[in-house]
């Protein structure tokens, strides 16, 4: 069982394919939204934002080839295509496309989840690989998004997660406004800043000792947010 609770969406057709990757993801602790068509994909994927997609080639309303860069264009989420195509060629053209894996089908179960936990990790960046962020007493690790204080376990949301993800890319330099709207909630929502300022918010009082003078989750007046974490324990 996964320790990270990980959404991911699945894009397949065909129900019982669907169903089996339900059950199969579902029983490794995954969150799963499904989708059977290309349009409704992207709808779910704006939506959610999941932290992976599982991609069919061939859906009733369209090409998996066609969506998988129209996502690209807002987001850096993990894609793995799921296909019964097993020409070099398709290969080839769903991983310019911007997927990051390519399974055939049939597919082996074990490898199929090996794939996708390979593809979350990659998908945290450098949070993967690196220590903690740590914020006075409190310990956070957003390659497991566990967070926990002397208090015990800290609950910070999917969304929070993304936005401390975001920020902690920069290595402490600032990330503008839009930026963050873009890859935490979608190109769509741009404009939105007071999502953005509530979350901040949010964010602060569970992570600043004292929110209304943050140490670590700074303004930068007219530009944007700092992440600002302490280095080493």
């Amino acid at each position: 069982m996964t320790q990270a609770v990980y959404q991911v969406l699945v894009i397949e057709d065909e129900a019982g394919i669907r169903d089996a990757l339900r059950v199969l993801l579902l029983g490794e602790g995954y969150r799963v939204i499904e989708a059977a068509t290309a349009m409704r994909a992207e709808v779910e994927a704006r939506a959610h934002k999941p932290d992976l997609l599982l991609v069919d080639l061939g859906l009733p309303d369209g090409e998996g080839l066609d969506l998988i860069p129209r996502v690209r264009a807002w987001s850096p989420m993990p894609i793995i295509v799921l296909s019964a195509r097993a020409a070099e060629d398709q290969k080839i053209a769903a991983l310019d496309a911007g997927a990051d894996d390519y399974v055939t089908k049939p597919f082996s179960a074990p490898e199929l989840l090996a794939r996708v936990r390979v593809a979350l990790r990659r998908g945290a960046g450098i949070e993967a690989r690196r220590a903690p962020l740590r914020f006075g007493a409190l310990r956070v690790d957003l390659a497991s998004r566990r967070a926990s204080g002397p208090a015990g376990e800290l609950h910070l949301t999917p969304l929070e997660y993304r936005l401390l993800e975001c920020l902690a890319r920069q290595g402490g330099m600032v990330v503008r406004q839009r930026q963050l709207l873009c890859e935490v909630w979608g190109p769509d929502r741009v404009e939105d800043a007071r999502s953005l300022r509530v979350f901040i918010s949010s964010l602060r009082s569970k992570l600043e000792i004292d929110p209304r003078r943050p140490r670590h989750l700074l303004t930068e007046p007219g530009i944007g947010y700092r992440l600002r974490a302490d280095e080493g324990d």
